[in-house]
């Protein structure tokens, strides 16, 4: 099999890379060729697999038609300009988001004009595309409708690959992450990175800015569990959707201050004394219009799973990322 990883030098991209060079399977098919592909040249994983690398702009003319030319069996579109960094620079966001996604998915359709090629795709979207009034809980059948430029990208995304897969150039499912907690590196400029600065930082031993009240209320998810989320979406059976084609992911829904109590109850109250309370208009602008809590029924039903505790999701912080050691 042959596997495409655009946006592999990310971190969900690295670590969906590291699972399958791990696994050497994507279900029962053996991994015998990885394309890896971002903006910066993605690192070469130690394997017998066979690995190819590029630094390429998805968005550039020619490009796509060239990653598809080879047929990848899987192709996971993982590239996106993040949340902040999509409101504040319009035309980029447009171009990666929007232009980079059509542009993907034509060039399968016209691979496939040349001879029969419908690879499995794989895209992330994310629960930006849903905006305020929110109900208690959003489910399965709640409007999309975006209030930010990244959430409008994503749900054109979503429309685009629903209809290539219905007229079977594709066959696509879309997978909306939550946000994906605790993320380890360096910060990024999502809007959503203080969800994670606030825990990794202190559990680093560093100090942490946080930009938002304490009652402020989001859904996550782990990023071993959106691993898991890609590697169910790339290998089950897609029957079940029918011409629905994007699923909200399973996560727990938590305040900041809940995020900040289980961090105490994991690692102490030295480490909650390093967060600083330093409130951003900017940053509040944006969340205040994001979705609080979920309650999907099909992802669950269909074998998606998530964390159910946010202590959960910082004890797989530290192992994952620390080696299980705090500090």
């Amino acid at each position: 099999m042959h596997i495409l990883i655009i946006g592999a030098a990310g971190m969900i991209g690295a670590k969906l890379t590291q699972r399958l060079v791990a696994d050497g399977r994507l279900g029962e098919a053996t991994v015998d060729r990885l394309s890896l592909v971002d903006v910066v040249e993605p690192r070469v994983p130690a394997t017998p697999i066979a690995v190819t690398v590029e630094g390429a702009d998805l968005s550039a003319p020619g490009v796509p038609a060239r990653l598809v030319a080879s047929r990848p069996d899987v192709i996971f579109h993982l590239a996106a300009i993040v949340s902040g960094e999509a409101e504040a620079d319009f035309d980029k966001g447009y171009r990666i988001n929007l232009d980079g996604t059509r542009g993907l998915f034509e060039a399968i359709r016209q691979e496939g004009l040349k001879a029969p090629y419908r690879p499995r795709v794989v895209f992330t979207s994310s629960i930006a595309v849903f905006g305020a009034p929110f109900p208690e809980a959003i489910d399965d059948d709640f409007l999309s409708t975006p209030l930010t430029s990244y959430g409008t990208q994503k749900a054109i995304g979503e429309l685009l690959l629903s209809d290539y897969s219905r007229r079977g150039f594709l066959d696509g499912i879309g997978i909306r992450l939550p946000t994906i907690c605790i993320r380890p590196g360096a910060p990024n400029k999502a809007a959503s990175g203080f969800f994670s600065n606030i825990l990794r930082e202190p559990l680093a031993g560093k100090e942490a800015v946080l930009p938002v009240a304490e009652d402020v209320q989001h859904w996550h998810a782990s990023p071993r569990a959106a691993i898991g989320f890609l590697v169910h979406a790339a290998t089950m059976d897609l029957a079940p959707l029918g011409g629905r084609r994007i699923l909200s992911m399973p996560g727990l829904t938590a305040t900041v201050g809940e995020q900040i109590a289980a961090l105490r109850r994991v690692a102490g109250d030295k480490a909650v004394a390093l967060i600083r309370r330093e409130p951003d208009p900017v940053i509040e602008r944006i969340v205040a219009g994001w979705p609080r809590n979920f309650a999907p029924t099909r992802a669950p039903a269909l074998g998606f799973r998530a964390e159910t505790s946010f202590d959960e999701i910082i004890r797989i912080h530290i192992e994952d990322e620390l080696g299980g050691r705090i500090g």
